[in-house]
């Protein structure tokens, strides 16, 4: 879709804006960067660096309204004003990562899921770096991919998705796919219909060709439905902890075996990542190594050695004997679900903050078997307190991550967990939930 020397409008100047900002004017187009908030320092030094044009604050439509074709944040929604203006207008609007695929060489492999998809990202990489591919790393996570088509020459790229991305790609096309789970979340984002959601997560499998690998989840419900319900012209891989998949892979309670160019099998003890949902992680970046036939050797090596993303069950500390973790990127109640399944001991739940209609149900039967005492990190905990209380008896509010600690450290005995998995946005007392979690390993250190 290379046009030169026509008029591009970008309309947010975070890390994806200006990635595509540099590549836009690399190849030729006239840029113009609009943000309506206001762009970080750093950003603006970058967008200086190449004499770039840019406002803050505001949208100025008339300008914005001449371009060709718009790239959008996936952070700003369909329906507000301005991009309602530029539909009418009959200008293309896309993505960052579908601008940057009009001039990508590279192949791909692309990866989305409710959860899970920045460490299947980040371990897909590191199988693959270690196993010697010249592969980026991009998407939600690391420099944007528009940033690395400009100035790397990498032969693969691991991206990582949201759907918000998806939203707006249209003649992308991942050479491997990967779908790791569908769950509500952003529902506000997609008219509250959950068919909505998962039209955008199974865009990942748009435009791919009989050469093209699919790999997803079998057990989850929402995407097996919605594989039958399509024509998918990829080569299928699922995998499953509950049934054995050839061609794909599956785990037991002993192993975890792949059936890709050969069978390779690995011990289920011997994965870096433990709980159920990091074996199906662990199992999508596998069937992904064995697709481009990375020595079995390799992926075992680093299935063994790989250390996850910081703010996801990361462990902190232990503190005479009660283990500290954080996993202040759980965001919503899937996520957490997934964390308090794999605890092992008896856990002290640091939980809350921006609620995004959470249905705390699904909980109840893990928290009445795992946690003994529940910490409210939030402004409003009244629906926590509502679900939890006949339950568990003892339910107390922090309104600090040093508070937070402290109760945790008093609740808490030798050999038995604090966890911060929220199920919640932080926007109510952090900046993110980067920071949140930060807040929290220093108040743990301060121990």
């Amino acid at each position: 879709m290379a046009i030169k020397q026509k008029h591009i409008a970008i309309l947010g100047a975070g890390e994806s804006g200006v990635g595509a900002a540099i590549l836009a004017q690399k190849e030729g187009w006239n840029v113009f960067v609009s943000d309506y908030g206001t762009i970080a320092p750093e950003f603006k030094k970058a967008l200086n660096s190449i004499t770039v044009e840019w406002e803050e604050g505001a949208h100025s439509m008339e300008r914005i309204l001449k371009s060709d074709l718009v790239i959008k944040s996936p952070g700003i929604p369909d329906d507000v004003a301005s991009i309602q203006a530029i539909k009418a207008a009959g200008i293309s609007i896309v993505s960052e990562i579908e601008f940057a695929g009009y001039y990508n060489t590279a192949k791909t492999i692309c990866i989305t899921g409710s959860n899970g998809k920045t460490t299947t990202a980040m371990l897909t990489h590191h199988i693959l770096k270690k196993a010697g591919v010249n592969v980026g790393l991009a998407g939600n996570i690391g420099d944007s991919f528009a940033k690395q088509v400009a100035r790397e020459e990498f032969d693969w790229y691991v991206l990582e998705l949201s759907s918000f991305q998806l939203d707006d790609m249209h003649e992308f096309k991942a050479d491997i796919a990967i779908l790791l789970n569908i769950t509500p979340d952003h529902l506000d984002r997609y008219n509250y219909e959950m068919q909505n959601y998962a039209n955008a997560k199974m865009r990942i499998v748009q435009n791919q060709t009989e050469k093209d690998w699919f790999i997803y989840n079998y057990d989850d419900p929402i995407i097996r439905n919605q594989v039958e319900k399509r024509n998918i012209h990829a080569q299928k891989a699922p995998f499953s902890l509950q049934e054995i998949m050839d061609p794909g892979g599956y785990a037991d309670s002993k192993q975890i075996t792949i059936n890709i160019n050969q069978k390779f099998t690995m011990s289920i003890h011997d994965l870096a990542l433990k709980g159920k949902h990091n074996t199906q992680n662990s199992l999508a970046s596998g069937i992904a190594s064995r697709v481009l036939e990375i020595r079995k050797e390799a992926v075992r090596e680093s299935l063994s050695d790989f250390v996850n993303v910081e703010h996801r069950l990361e462990f902190v500390a232990k503190v005479h004997g009660i283990e500290f973790i954080n996993d202040s990127k759980a965001t919503n109640v899937n996520s957490t679900w997934f964390a308090l399944e794999s605890m092992d001991k008896p856990t002290v739940w640091i939980v809350g903050g921006v609620d995004k209609g959470n249905d705390y149900s699904e909980l109840e039967a893990l928290v009445k078997d795992k946690v003994k005492a529940i910490i409210c990190l939030g402004k409003d905990n009244k629906k926590i307190f509502e679900s939890f209380q006949k339950d568990i008896e003892t339910i107390v509010e922090a309104s600090s991550a040093l508070e937070a600690v402290a109760y945790g450290y008093r609740l808490a005995s030798k050999n038995e967990t604090v966890l911060l998995s929220p199920a919640c946005a932080s926007f109510d007392l952090f900046e993110n939930y980067e920071e949140r979690g930060n807040e929290f390993k220093k108040a743990v250190r301060a121990l």
